[in-house]
């Protein structure tokens, strides 16, 4: 195992384990890169991953592509027909 596939997956333990718990967060080593994905459930979450990536991974070339799920209530009323 490389290194930096050791330094990723310890990454990988440190997101599922910790209070952030995303299991959804995908940390993929694409040749040189490392490249994050997946659904989170806030922005102050999608910011949290982001900085636990960049202090695990400081000196590779990281790829954020994390999306908040929108969970607000529906501005309008759904009309039933």
């Amino acid at each position: 195992m490389s290194t930096m596939d050791y330094r990723v997956a310890h990454l990988r333990e440190r997101l599922a384990e910790g209070t952030l718990a995303e299991l959804g967060v995908q940390v993929v080593v694409h040749g040189e890169s490392v490249l994050v994905t997946g659904t989170v459930p806030s922005a102050h979450c999608r910011d949290e991953v982001a900085r636990l990536v960049a202090e695990a991974l400081e000196d590779l070339t990281v790829h954020c592509d994390l999306v908040v799920a929108e969970a607000s209530s529906p501005d309008q009323a759904e009309e039933l027909a």
